[in-house]
């Protein structure tokens, strides 16, 4: 099994809101994710919130990121 940690997107038109999830590679943007392990809203007031020991925790066990949870790990230090 595959997996990725990747982008939920969630929220109102033009006002989106992101969950930082663990799915597999085979479900959609959208669809069911295995963990939750943090949120970024970038609209607005931009807010990054991310659990680090769960991340650290899913990028051991083989866990690719996307290029745009990679830069958001890069500035909160994860990676």
């Amino acid at each position: 099994m595959s997996v990725k940690i990747r982008l939920k997107r969630m929220g109102a038109k033009k006002k989106p809101y992101y969950r930082i999830v663990v799915a597999d590679i085979n479900t959609a943007r959208d669809g069911k994710s295995i963990e939750e392990i943090g949120h970024y809203k970038p609209v607005g007031e931009k807010s990054i919130e991310i659990n680090a020991e769960r991340a650290k925790a899913w990028l051991e066990k083989g866990a690719l990121p996307t290029d745009t949870v990679k830069k958001l790990f890069k500035e909160n230090g994860i990676i």
